[in-house]
């Protein structure tokens, strides 16, 4: 399964939410890939640290050395695969510099690139997608070359405007590009049970027929301290409740699927 995390909006969660869901599938034993598009760089720096050296092994290069002529020295994508210190886990990192090449990949109509590169990688049971807060050309290009997509949303109403203009974008995409593109769902997160207006919004799109997904993200300041530490959730705070909150997503996009490494260890939920 290849999954986009995708929404136009800046400060959703998207990283963390494609970081954090992956990590799991690597913990429930499949053996699992995460592509950084985006040249904030915050997956890659999540799962490697803020000092990992990436050079010549990133998204940019790979997309970078189809604009030469050179074909015969082209690397593949899998060339520029990284391990993480995560069993099952693997990245593809980003790159700062990703947007400066932007209007040359538009130019020379590169928009498949990376969807020819993820179907000749051999041995993945899940790939995920991260994008950058934008729709352009590496959003679109995760677009084409994914099977199905997540839009993470935070409950508030610019959040909401930004929802509509983003599913015209998706399927348009769809239209044109991967007709076999499937929105899985909305991803609720920074959820706050207690405020009316989250309530109330959640429950006008369930109203409009947009796809919620029953598995809603809390705001947690142990999100911060993941990040901080280089540690998806599942590592760094196995037993709290906003792990516990991804492992339901994570099982109510694969239901029924396997044990974790986690699920054995005891404990008491923090909250």
């Amino acid at each position: 399964m290849r999954r986009v995390v995708f929404n136009q909006k800046g400060g959703v969660g998207k990283s963390s939410i494609a970081t954090n869901l992956a990590a799991i599938s690597a913990d429930r034993g499949l053996r699992t890939l995460i592509i950084d598009l985006d040249p904030q760089c915050n997956t890659t720096q999540y799962l490697l640290g803020s000092g990992a050296d990436t050079a010549d092994n990133d998204i940019g290069v790979f997309f970078a050395q189809t604009l030469s002529f050179r074909g015969r020295n082209r690397r593949k994508l899998k060339d520029f695969v990284l391990s993480t210190p995560f069993k099952n886990l693997d990245v593809i990192a980003a790159n700062p510099e990703l947007g400066d090449i932007m209007s040359q990949l538009e130019s020379k109509h590169k928009i498949y690139k990376l969807r020819d590169g993820i179907t000749s990688l051999q041995g993945y049971d899940a790939i995920y997608i991260d994008t950058p807060p934008a729709f352009n050309f590496y959003s679109m290009s995760a677009l084409i070359a994914a099977d199905a997509c997540l839009i993470p949303f935070d409950c508030d109403e610019f959040s909401r405007q930004a929802l509509y203009t983003l599913m015209n974008n998706i399927d348009e995409t769809r239209s044109d590009h991967n007709e076999d593109l499937d929105v899985e769902g909305i991803v609720v997160n920074q959820y706050q049970p207690r405020a009316s207006l989250p309530q109330r919004i959640i429950q006008e799109l369930r109203d409009e027929k947009l796809p919620i997904l029953e598995a809603f993200l809390s705001s947690s300041i142990k999100m911060r301290e993941s990040h901080d530490l280089a540690l998806p959730l599942i590592h760094a705070f196995p037993k709290h409740k906003l792990t516990h909150e991804f492992v339901a997503l994570f099982e109510l996009l694969h239901p029924g699927f396997g044990v974790s490494a986690s699920d054995v260890k005891e404990g008491k939920v923090e909250a």
